[in-house]
């Protein structure tokens, strides 16, 4: 009998049939291609379509550039801000496997009428002269249409964003210590094939942009989209599935009105008189029970047992919850600091697919004497193949050195990781903000201000790109692992569309920025720090502005990383 239930998962998973999983059959690295080659085709997708959407908001629909910052960091933001709608979804009622699979048709959906958009006759701007010189007349109704085909993706990504990476570490078993080895590297080669997706689109596909127009652009992406679905779909026999565990937002609010109700309530010396179920298992479904820890001890009123609770009959959960339900809440409160340290990171990051690429626009994109031209868009590269060296470096080289001096499994913690990206993201700041201050200085000095392109290369550009690229593996990556670690376990996918807000604010702080530095700067008639025409602006001004908020970040960052406690479920060593 022993060995018939060691062949099955311990941590609740259920195969696609709705039974227990079967170790043998399911899971682990045999389930993973499958979604890693989704992640891929989807990540190739999106890049695919965004990483020049700059260009296509100035030029096609005839924005100016900070208008068409602005457009690309609120659109973006929006992609970050939807998959708190899927993680709800996925944690409260449809389950993982159903909200990837519902938000990814209607990804493709946005793709293939973004496609048409830029496409048909009637629905794309019209545009005359060469290629790259072209001006563009577009209509109102043209515009709009063009937006809802982009805001329709937003929706899309909603979905699959807070739920790929969380599916993708449930195939391996958290009661099995063999398996949930595998579950940090998992999330370092999860975040290597996003970068391949990424390397392909800003390479192949914003070259095809420029030079073979957007209809196939755009019409690339959708069906490397299609083939994402292909992919997920391929593998079902292979998933391993989480039961939904019921509306995490709900328990929460519970915990809240219980704390308030109670708030006069003495607290028991004794945290064992706290109330718990006394089964094995949580009354949470798809959660395993935790340790009560001693913050935030007002929520701990929740869980004390008075005589009107009468619990004989039964628990009213807005009256009395378990010390689980409690340590979810503030398991929750414990993320906020930490998440918050990353909105300015994501600022940094957000510059890739905008001020970038229009400091990279007045600078010389031909490739040595040749008559090839690097898309501006295209220098994003160097940041994916940043992370592609990054990735395999980490894992099996800094991972087992910094193992025999820490000790640590992982070799550094989440949150020591998530240090260094944030240190070396002040460096690719620094880097954008000199190599501007000299390139303006250029201009000057041989009167360069209404050149297209000023003779100085395009490549002076890698090393800002390549310093966020080794950022990311250590901020971003170690911020999946994070949130996904420290989530109670019903809530994974609600703390993983957490970690992704980051991103969200982190592109609309930056477009506030620019919308704030743009209104004080331009005031009595100057052209301000980012006009334009770049030549005449200040646009090192920003990137410094940024970089003393990263340093003040940091700072923020170490502190609350000394304050953090670590989630405990219950049987495990203190």
């Amino acid at each position: 009998m022993g060995e018939e239930e060691d062949i099955y998962t311990k941590d609740g998973t259920l195969d696609y049939k709705g039974n227990p999983a079967d170790k043998t059959k399911t899971g682990t690295w045999k389930a993973c291609p499958f979604i890693l080659g989704n992640e891929c085709c989807e990540r190739l997708a999106y890049y695919g379509m965004s990483t020049n959407l700059v260009r296509y908001f100035k030029h096609q629909l005839d924005q100016s550039s900070s208008t068409a910052s602005k457009n690309v960091l609120d659109w973006s933001g929006t992609c970050y801000i939807t998959p708190l709608i899927g993680a709800f979804l996925a944690d409260a009622y449809l389950g993982r496997y159903w909200t990837i699979a519902i938000f990814s048709i209607i990804y493709v959906i946005g793709m293939t009428f973004l496609t048409v958009t830029a496409s048909v006759s009637g629905l794309k701007p019209v545009c005359h002269g060469p290629r790259g010189e072209e001006t563009c007349q577009v209509t109102d109704a043209q515009s709009a249409t063009f937006f809802v085909a982009l805001y329709l993706i937003a929706l899309g990504t909603g979905g699959i964003k807070p739920c790929v990476s969380s599916y993708g570490a449930d195939q391996f078993d958290d009661a099995d210590e063999a398996e949930k080895k595998h579950k940090s590297s998992f999330f370092n080669w999860f975040y290597f094939s996003i970068n391949i997706g990424a390397l392909i689109a800003s390479s192949v596909l914003v070259w095809v942009q420029d030079n073979e127009g957007w209809g196939w652009g755009f019409g690339i992406p959708a069906v490397a989209m299609a083939i994402a679905v292909v992919s997920f779909f391929s593998g079902t026999r292979l998933f391993r599935n989480q039961k939904p565990g019921g509306s995490p937002l709900t328990r929460i609010c519970q915990v809240v009105v219980a704390s308030i109700r109670k708030h006069k309530v003495e607290l028991p010396a004794d945290e064992s008189l706290l109330y718990e179920t006394a089964d094995a298992e949580s009354n949470i479904t798809g959660s395993r029970k935790l340790d009560h820890t001693k913050d935030f001890s007002f929520f701990d009123k929740a869980a004390v047992e008075i005589q009107s609770d009468n619990i004989k009959e039964s628990v009213n959960p807005w009256r009395l919850c378990t010390v689980t339900q409690v340590e979810e809440l503030k398991a929750i409160v414990r993320l906020l600091p930490i998440w918050a340290t990353g909105i300015i990171f994501s600022a940094v990051y957000s510059q890739m697919s905008s001020l970038f690429v229009l400091q990279g626009e007045r600078m010389d994109t031909h490739v040595g004497n040749s008559s090839f031209k690097i898309p501006p868009a295209s220098l994003s590269i160097f940041d994916t193949l940043s992370v592609i060296f990054w990735v395999p470096i980490y894992d099996r080289f800094i991972v087992p050195v910094t193992r025999k001096f820490t000790g640590h499994k992982n070799g550094l913690t989440q949150l020591q990781r998530m240090g260094i990206g944030l240190f070396i993201s002040i460096l690719s700041m620094i880097a954008a903000a000199v190599l501007e201050l000299i390139r303006l200085r250029m201009v000057r000095e041989h009167k360069y201000y209404d050149l297209p392109e000023m003779p100085m290369s395009i490549m002076w550009q890698v090393p800002q790109y390549f310093l966020i690229g080794c950022a990311e593996v250590f901020t971003f990556i170690g911020q999946l692992e994070f949130f996904y670690e420290q989530a109670p376990d019903a809530m994974r996918s609600l703390c993983s569309a957490l970690s992704l807000t980051t991103v969200a604010l982190g592109n609309y702080l930056s477009s506030l920025l620019v919308t704030i530095v743009t209104s004080i700067s331009t005031k009595n008639g100057n052209l301000g720090w980012i006009p334009d025409n770049l030549n005449r602006g200040h646009l090192h001004y920003f990137f410094w502005l940024l970089t003393v908020l990263s340093v003040l970040n940091m700072g923020a960052f170490l502190l609350v990383s000394k304050w953090y406690t670590y989630k405990r479920p219950v049987g495990s060593l203190r």
